[in-house]
């Protein structure tokens, strides 16, 4: 009944699917860190919109998995 912290997905080579696949069941949740995907998304003028694209990326697919193993509603 509490959740794990999960570094390394995303830049790092972390895989959001098998994170998922292993680590959450109806008893534990995660709170998946990608920031190095985020803080390194672009080193242009443009770094805030490539920063945004890759955060939701990240809560886009993170949601797509949770709403498939029924853990929210939509």
């Amino acid at each position: 009944e509490h959740f794990l912290l999960v570094p390394g997905v995303g830049s790092q080579g972390g895989n959001m699917q098998a994170v998922c696949d292993l680590g959450i069941n109806d008893k534990v949740g995660l709170i998946v860190n990608s920031s190095r995907s985020i803080i390194y998304a672009d080193d242009s003028e443009d770094f805030a919109t490539a920063a945004r694209t890759n955060a939701q990326k990240i809560q886009q697919e993170m949601e797509s998995i949770l709403l498939t193993r029924q853990f929210i509603s939509n």
